[in-house]
C-alpha cells in the first residue's frame, strides 16, 4: 500500500464499474418496466441513495480500522454480487413483479422499478460507494499534501466514470450485451482484489471461493436472452438504444423492442394485411390523394420506420408509392434487410425524427408519426412545436398519421393530450381505436374535404381485403372534439401520462386474479396458471 497509483486505480476501477452498472441497470429493468425517464429517474435515485450511505459507512470504516483489507473485501463482495446479477436479476424483478401485482392497487410500474432497484443494485453499489472516502484516508500522509492527494483520487475516480459511461453505451453492451458488460466489470474487480491480496494469508480462500462463484456466473449468466419468457427467437440482441428481439412462426416476422410485449414491426410472409394498426394507417394515403392525385404519386415519410411494416403496405397496396423512413437505432434498419425484407430502395436515414425534419426542406404527401412505444414517448415529438414543424413539411392537402398506443377513457388521459396538442395545429383531426389492441390511430389535415376524398378513393379500391378494412374504418372514425390539454417542448409530463394508463390494464388484470387469491387462497391462485 505504500504505492499510491496503486489506490488511484482502485479509485479508478471502482468508478468505472459503478457507471457501468448504472447503465447495464436501465438494459435489465428495460423489458420489464420499460426505458423511460421514470424508470432512469428511479436508477439514479437509488444509486445516489446507495453511494451516499456507501460514503459514510466507509468513512467511519476507514477512521476505526486503518488496515484497507476490509476495503478491498467488500470491493470483492460487490464485484461478485454484481457478476451474480446476470443470473439472478431476472428472477428478482419476476418475483417481485408478482408479488408487488397482487397486493399493490397504483403506481405499479414506479414502485416495482423501484424495489427492484434496491434488492439487485443498491448494496453492491453501497459497497463501492465506501471506496473513495477510505481511499482519501489510507493514500493521505499528511496535511500538507492532502489536497493534491484527495483532488487526484477524484481525478482517477472521475476519469473511471467517464469511461464506464461510453465503453459500455458504445463498446460493450451493442457489440456482447448487458449480461456479458456486467461480468466484465465484475471481473475487472475481481482481479483487482486479488492483487491486493496476493501473498497475504487469505489469498488461497478468497481466490478459490471467488473465481469458483465467478466462473458459476460466467457459465449461467453470460447468454444473452435474459428476457427468459421467449424461446425460439430468430434473434435477440442489443443495441446502443435498445433491447431487440425477432421471433419468426410459418405467418409472419416480429421485432419487439424494450417491452414485455408489444409489437414494434411485423412482416407478413403472403404479403397481406397485418391485422394491426399500420393497416388502418393506410387510410392516410387515401385522403391525401385529391383533386386528381394518384395514390402512386404520392410521397410519403415515416418518422419511427422501426423495419419498414408501413412502407412495405404502401409499396403493396398503393404501388411503386415513394417512401422513405426516419430511425434513429441502426441495428434495427440491419435488422429490417435481414429478416424482413426491405428492399434497398426504400431509403432509410439514422437519425431523430423531430431533428431530421428541422435539417430538410422537402415536403411530403403523407407523414406517419410512429415513434411510440408503450409509456416510452419521445417528449420532444408530442409537443405542439413538432407537430406544427410536421405541418410545414406537409404539402397542401398533406395528412399526418399518428400511432397512439393506450386506450384510456379516463380525463387528461395521454391521447388526450396528444389529440388536444394535434388539434391545435391541425383543423381537421379525426381518431379511430384499432380492433382488438390497444391502439388509435390519429389523422390530422388541413384540408376540410378529407372524408370525401376519403370515401372516393375507397370505391375505386381494387383490392377487397383492404376496401373491406377502410369501408368499417370509414364507419368507424369520428371527428376529435379538441380540449385543452396542451404539451409543450416546455412541459409534456409524457411519461406520467403514460404510467398512469399502465396503471389502468395491470388494475383490470390484476383484478381477476385478486379476486382468485381472495376466493381460494394461493393454491387458487396457482391453479389458475
Amino acid at each position: 500500500m505504500n504505492n499510491k497509483l496503486f489506490l488511484y486505480l482502485t479509485g479508478f476501477f471502482a468508478g468505472m464499474s459503478v457507471m457501468a452498472v448504472e447503465l447495464a441497470a436501465s438494459r435489465l429493468l428495460a423489458p420489464y418496466f420499460s426505458s423511460s425517464q421514470i424508470v432512469w429517474t428511479i436508477i439514479i435515485g437509488t444509486i445516489m441513495i446507495a453511494m451516499a450511505l456507501g460514503n459514510i459507512y466507509g468513512g467511519k470504516s476507514a477512521d476505526k480500522d486503518p488496515g484497507p483489507g476490509k476495503l478491498y473485501t467488500r470491493i470483492l463482495i460487490a464485484a461478485i454480487w454484481i457478476g451474480a446479477i446476470p443470473v439472478l436479476g431476472k428472477y428478482i424483478i419476476l418475483g417481485i413483479s408478482a408479488l408487488l401485482i397482487l397486493t399493490v392497487d397504483s403506481n405499479f410500474l414506479i414502485i416495482a422499478a423501484f424495489a427492484a432497484c434496491m434488492l439487485i443494485f443498491v448494496f453492491p453499489l453501497f459497497l463501492l460507494g465506501t471506496v473513495t472516502p477510505s481511499l482519501a484516508k489510507y493514500s493521505v500522509e499528511s496535511l500538507s499534501d492532502s489536497g493534491k492527494t484527495v483532488g487526484t483520487l477524484g481525478a482517477f475516480n472521475t476519469i473511471g466514470s467517464i469511461i464506464g459511461t461510453f465503453v459500455p453505451t458504445f463498446i460493450t453492451i451493442p457489440s456482447v450485451g448487458t449480461n456479458i458488460t456486467l461480468l466484465i466489470f465484475s471481473g475487472i474487480l475481481i482481479i483487482l482484489c486479488l492483487v491486493y491480496f496476493a501473498g497475504s494469508k487469505s489469498f488461497k480462500k478468497k481466490t478459490t471461493i471467488s473465481v469458483i462463484i465467478f466462473a458459476i456466473c460466467v457459465t449461467t449468466g453470460s447468454s444473452d436472452s435474459f428476457v427468459f419468457w421467449k424461446s425460439g427467437l430468430a434473434y435477440e440482441g442489443e443495441s446502443v438504444y435498445n433491447y431487440l428481439q425477432v421471433k419468426e412462426s410459418d405467418n409472419n416476422v416480429i421485432l419487439s423492442t424494450n417491452v414485455l410485449f408489444g409489437v414494434q414491426s411485423v412482416y407478413m410472409k403472403d404479403e397481406g394485411l397485418t391485422g394491426m394498426y399500420y393497416d388502418y394507417a393506410l387510410a392516410a394515403p387515401l385522403m391525401a390523394a385529391g383533386n386528381g392525385k394518384n395514390t402512386k404519386d404520392l410521397e410519403v415519410l415515416v418518422l419511427g420506420m422501426g423495419t419498414g411494416t408501413y412502407a412495405l403496405q404502401c409499396r403493396k397496396y398503393f404501388g411503386d408509392i415513394m417512401v422513405e423512413g426516419v430511425e434513429i437505432d441502426e441495428k434495427i434498419t440491419w435488422l429490417s434487410k435481414k429478416y424482413f425484407h426491405l428492399p434497398d430502395n426504400i431509403n432509410v436515414t439514422t437519425y431523430d425524427g423531430r431533428a431530421f425534419l428541422n435539417a430538410i426542406d422537402k415536403k411530403y404527401d403523407v407523414i406517419m408519426v410512429d415513434a411510440y412505444q408503450d409509456i416510452t414517448i419521445p417528449f420532444q415529438m408530442s409537443s405542439i412545436e413538432f407537430f406544427t414543424s410536421v405541418k410545414n413539411h406537409l404539402k397542401d392537402n398533406g395528412v399526418m398519421v399518428v400511432n397512439m398506443n393506450m386506450h384510456d377513457e379516463s380525463e387528461g388521459n395521454i391521447n388526450q393530450y396528444l389529440s388536444d396538442t394535434i388539434s391545435s395545429v391541425f383543423s381537421e383531426v379525426y381518431t379511430v381505436n384499432v380492433g382488438q389492441s390497444t391502439n388509435r390511430e390519429l389523422f390530422a389535415s388541413c384540408n376540410p374535404d378529407i372524408q370525401n376524398i376519403f370515401s372516393e378513393n375507397i370505391n375505386i379500391l381494387k383490392n377487397y381485403e383492404l376496401k373491406l378494412l377502410m369501408s368499417e374504418l370509414k364507419n368507424n372514425i369520428s371527428k376529435y372534439n379538441p380540449g385543452n390539454y396542451i404539451l409543450t417542448d416546455d412541459k409534456a409530463p409524457v411519461e406520467l401520462l403514460g404510467i398512469k394508463v399502465i396503471d389502468n390494464l395491470i388494475q383490470k388484470e390484476a383484478a381477476y386474479y385478486k379476486g382468485i387469491l381472495k376466493k381460494d387462497g394461493i393454491k387458487g391462485l396457482l391453479n389458475s396458471f
